[in-house]
């Protein structure tokens, strides 16, 4: 029994001190907590971790009853409550006037209170309340309705009327522009109280209050509540739509308008992203507790550098999906109508003038009113595009392919007629989409959409609708050219009292050609550089197939060369009308103007030419000098026993100098045969300078091959 009682008696004595201790220092703490009190919110922090030490005290001990404390525990209480609501006001001012000494000094007395997370999450979850109620109000179909309509008489449907529809679409967009106002408001109060969590340190402990807020890699304040705006929008947006026709043609119709809205709130977030670390660290009169010094945090922010799996602008605008899908959808209609107008069915001519004029008002307005962001205006670019295809498509239906598109004997056919109409029509429309293309904002998007289109299909067509009448006044010209062949270039050298004419027949025929066909065919397009661009090929053409066939002529003696030699000058004003400058023509031109001095030169010099190879092709030099040689040494299509014209085909379809070189070896060959043949003593002096040349212009070939 003794020993029961002794042990009774040592925790009653034991329980009795702590007691003591316990109502001692309360008592200490409630005297201190009253002059804390007096000192107002410059003693706040402290009066809350008082309070704080007053819970500990009172935690798991029962101290009612206890007279001597039971003034001082109403009265810390009472205190407890007081400094919550000043805290919570503190917070709230704070936070509104963007201020984080006061933030940081409201949440260290929640931190000492022992209730920093619950405060957040009421704060934080008060904002995401309140948004969503704004959204909804913004949204409400009977609160517009009365906005565009306030003397409608009660009980009638929330239903805008025709005549009130611009006033209903007025009020929503004041909605929705106050609509963003409140969503970039909390968020920018969230992102400075998440900044502030971020910063601020516990002077005691030295917590990061961040820390103590997100736990076992929980996602950040920001982030939950970023996610959640945007949900909310999301889900209000298409709960509205879906209920009102009203709203989700204002919004397919006018979608721009709602995208810059976006845009506009996500430019101001970040903005103020930027804008706030620097604002914080220039603060002064900051606690010493509030750490400002730049850290890994400042680069993970939501609004400036997003996350590595979340995309925020993306999840904003994710709300705008479907509308954006219609508005391109009618966007793309809109840009057809005019298209389809101006080409009806079985209708022959192409657009005019002024109807193309409206198909390019339409293009530009609707590049002009999606240069509100740059991902619309790629999409609407995209639709122009398809609208120019769609109109070479249209335009190629136009187009006369049968005979009379090629004809160049007599004037103009109906079908050539509509050829040129169609192609200055698709060059119009060229020029004027690529000055649309210069005036709008999103030149670069524009034009890195619509120039291969410009370049390749309406190029393309304008080509093919020409090329009948270029095939054939190509093919009319060397028809000409050819006929220099019936001429005689054998006579000698006329007496000076009887000079030569100044070029040969064919060659008058040429000049009149040529200069005919432009002035009846060429001048009706307006497209002069496109033109010009198919003609100097044509140019050049003609020239070299001159060059082939003056060094096929066979006999030639003085007196030809000398008509063949003004037949060379001719032949640059013969081209004349088919460039802008003849020295435009290039190599071809060059070559016609380095031939023309071999034709009275030696047979050796002309061998060591420094054109030769470089310029004028070996295998041409050793065509021309099969003229000056004896009629037993048969050029190549002589020995072939072809015509001129059909040796001139073969040597275009083999422009490889191996094997126009390889047939020319054969006639030196059958030459040096047929001497053997007939037991000559001698080849003919030409033969071992064109032997020579020769091998070298083989030589050279394999060089080249190598």
């Amino acid at each position: 029994y003794f020993v029961l009682f002794f042990n009774l008696f040592s925790r009653l004595h034991s329980v009795a001190c702590d007691l003591l201790r316990r109502i001692i220092r309360i008592l200490y703490l409630s005297k201190r907590l009253q002059g804390q009190l007096q000192g107002g919110s410059r003693e706040i922090t402290k009066a809350a971790q008082s309070l704080n030490e007053l819970d500990y005290l009172s935690h798991g001990v029962d101290l009612s009853g206890i007279e001597v404390i039971e003034n001082d525990l109403l009265l810390i209480s009472r205190a407890r409550l007081e400094v919550e609501n000043q805290a919570k006001r503190l917070l709230e001012q704070g936070m509104e006037i963007q201020n984080p000494t006061q933030v940081g000094t409201a949440l260290q007395v929640f931190y000492n209170l022992g209730n920093l997370t619950e405060t957040i999450s009421s704060v934080v979850g008060g904002y995401r309340t309140t948004i969503k109620d704004n959204i909804t109000s913004a949204l409400d179909i009977k609160g517009l309705t009365q906005s565009a309509n306030p003397r409608g008489a009660p009980g009638r449907a929330a239903l805008p009327t025709p005549g009130n529809t611009a006033a209903f679409r007025a009020a929503l967009w004041t909605n929705l522009e106050k609509l963003m106002d409140q969503i970039c408001a909390a968020c920018r109060q969230v992102q400075h109280l998440q900044k502030v969590l971020m910063k601020k340190r516990d002077p005691v402990s030295h917590v990061c209050f961040i820390d103590e807020i997100i736990k076992d890699g929980q996602p950040d304040i920001l982030y939950t509540f970023w996610a959640d705006v945007t949900n909310t929008l999301s889900e209000e947006f298409h709960r509205a739509t879906e209920a009102s026709s009203f709203l989700k043609q204002a919004f397919e119709g006018e979608f721009p308008k709602l995208l810059r809205l976006y845009n506009e709130l996500w430019r101001r977030l970040q903005q103020y992203s930027a804008s706030l670390q620097g604002a914080l660290t220039s603060s002064g009169g900051m606690e010493t507790t509030l750490d400002f010094t730049a850290s890994e945090t400042d680069n993970q922010d939501l609004f400036m550098h997003g996350k590595q799996d979340y995309n925020p602008e993306k999840a904003l605008k994710n709300s705008l999906q479907l509308y954006e899908a219609a508005y391109l959808s009618k966007s793309l209609s809109r840009l057809f109508d005019p298209i389809n107008l101006v080409f009806p069915m079985g209708g022959r001519n192409p657009p005019s003038n002024d109807e193309l004029d409206s198909i390019i008002k339409t293009i530009s307005s609707e590049l002009n009113v999606a240069s509100v962001d740059p991902n619309l205006s790629l999409a609407v670019a995209k639709n122009a595009a398809k609208t120019v295809q769609l109109f070479c498509v249209k335009s190629e239906q136009l187009l006369c392919t049968q005979g009379d598109a090629s004809q160049v004997i007599g004037p103009l056919t109906e079908g050539q007629r509509r050829n040129v109409a169609v192609v200055n029509s698709l060059y119009r429309l060229q020029q004027a989409v690529t000055k649309v293309g210069r005036r709008v904002t999103v030149h670069l998007s524009f034009t890195a959409i619509i120039s291969p289109i410009l370049k390749k299909p309406v190029q393309a067509l304008m080509s093919s609708a020409v090329q009948p009448l270029l095939q054939s006044v190509s093919d009319s010209i060397e028809a000409i050219i050819i006929t220099l062949h019936q001429e005689d270039f054998s006579g000698p050298l006329s007496s000076t009292d009887k000079p030569d004419v100044p070029c040969s027949l064919y060659m008058k025929e040429l000049q009149g050609f040529i200069s005919r066909v432009m002035d009846d065919y060429f001048k009706y397009f307006q497209c002069i550089d496109f033109i010009y661009e198919s003609t100097e090929s044509i140019a050049q053409r003609a020239i070299e197939l001159f060059i082939r066939h003056a060094s096929l002529l066979r006999p030639l003696r003085e007196g030809g060369k000398m008509r063949l030699a003004a037949d060379f000058a001719q032949m640059e004003m013969a081209v004349a009308p088919l460039c802008r400058r003849v020295s435009d023509l290039g190599k071809p031109y060059r070559m016609l103007r380095s031939f023309r001095p071999l034709l009275f030169q030696t047979s050796e010099l002309i061998a060591s030419s420094p054109a030769v190879g470089d310029l004028i092709p070996y295998s041409t030099l050793l065509h021309f000098l099969f003229t000056r040689a004896p009629s037993e040494l048969k050029s190549p299509h002589q020995r072939a026993e072809w015509s001129i014209a059909r040796y001139s085909q073969w040597l275009d379809d083999h422009p490889s100098e191996r094997d126009r070189l390889t047939l020319i070896r054969g006639a030196l060959e059958a030459y040096v045969q047929s001497v053997r043949a007939r037991q000559g003593k001698e080849f003919a002096p030409i033969y071992p300078i064109m032997l020579q040349l020769l091998q070298r212009a083989t030589s050279s070939s394999q060089e080249i091959r190598t």
